[in-house]
């Protein structure tokens, strides 16, 4: 009977962080696996940025890049250095396990040193068909002003926001730079932003709000042209036509299967105790991306915790625990000079 394999590095997840960890890990000859996931509607290998046409703030590419083409040359990366991929989710991991144990969607048991988390975020939507759709072939609608909000389609056009709280109030001031308008369409009557962050917008002369008010239908059929809106308190709707929909009602990271295996924040984000470390509260399970960071959110921030976690799990299975707890380890001496 064959020996069970033990797997040095499993990584869960394939967008930006999930890549790069891979890229590290296999350079660092950790032979790394990847379990980029299943195909759902909810989430799809590669990440949030297969839902984005054109990426612009990713160093490297001065003209911009397609999402999706960004996120297959950096899997054609990790497998030039032949880190293997298996389009499967990780459904289960345990932790009392030395090495961990984790079951995957069909079935299949893995053993593993160091997991690295790189399962990220989805941004939370209304739920509208069209919504939907433009939102995943660019035609508008977007859950990123950061991202998105530059790009040529929303220049000078009035743009909508929907949300209340802080994220929102963000948005609606960052889209300002680039907006003639921005109105902030909100379902209730005031804002659950921190009074700085909804001072900050409501004086600010681009923006205008729609109190009181719900999007019931997102309008255009190659790109936005406008939304249906509902008063909450009369039932009364009208349209209101814009060059863009920016939705800011919040994230949820994908984390489920991980409750109960390591610490997680109340909104579901897994936790790193350690400041600039990557490490979980489970010694040899680390966390990359947007699973772990709901400040951020980007491409490039994701990377860079990818690589972060992948150095953090080769310093690991090379020190074991000192590494995760401060310890120094003695660097080897350098090479006398001539």
């Amino acid at each position: 009977m064959a020996e069970e394999k033990i797997e040095n590095v499993v990584i869960i997840g394939s967008g930006p962080a999930g890549w790069t960890a891979a890229v590290y890990a296999a350079r660092a000859q950790l032979d790394p696996v990847v379990f980029e996931g299943a195909p759902s509607r909810e989430m799809i290998p590669g990440g949030q940025l297969m839902f984005t046409t054109e990426v612009e703030n990713y160093p490297g590419f001065p003209e911009g890049v397609d999402g999706q083409a960004l996120m297959m040359s950096m899997r054609a990366q990790a497998e030039r250095f032949d880190t293997r991929i298996v389009t499967e989710d990780i459904v289960e991991v345990d932790p009392s396990s030395r090495p961990f144990l984790l079951r995957s969607s069909e079935g299949r048991e893995i053993r593993a040193r160091t997991v690295i988390v790189a399962t990220g975020a989805r941004a939370n939507w209304l739920g509208l068909e069209n919504e939907e759709r433009l939102a995943q072939t660019g035609g508008g609608v977007s859950a990123c002003a950061v991202c998105d909000g530059a790009l040529p389609a929303f220049r000078d056009q009035v743009l909508a926001v929907v949300g209340g709280g802080d994220s929102a109030m963000e948005e609606a001031t960052y889209l300002t730079k680039f907006a003639r308008e921005v109105v902030i369409v909100h379902r209730r009557d005031a804002f659950r932003a921190s009074p700085i962050m909804a001072t900050r917008a409501l004086e600010h002369p681009k923006i205008r709000v729609e109190w009181n008010t719900v999007v019931t239908e997102v309008l255009g059929e190659d790109f936005v042209t406008g939304i249906r809106l509902q008063d909450t308190e009369s039932g009364e709707e009208r349209e209101l036509e814009v060059g863009g929909l920016f939705l800011a009602i919040g994230h949820t990271p994908n984390t489920a299967f991980l409750k109960g295996v390591v610490e997680l924040d109340e909104s579901g984000y897994v936790l790193t105790p350690t400041p600039w470390r990557t490490a979980t509260s489970v010694d040899g399970i680390f966390a990359a991306g947007d699973v772990m960071d709901d400040y951020y959110r980007q491409a490039v921030t994701a990377a860079g915790t990818g690589c972060m976690a992948a150095l953090d799990a080769e310093r690991y299975l090379a020190h074991g625990a000192d590494a995760e707890v401060g310890v120094e380890v003695p660097a080897e001496p350098a090479p006398a000079g001539p």
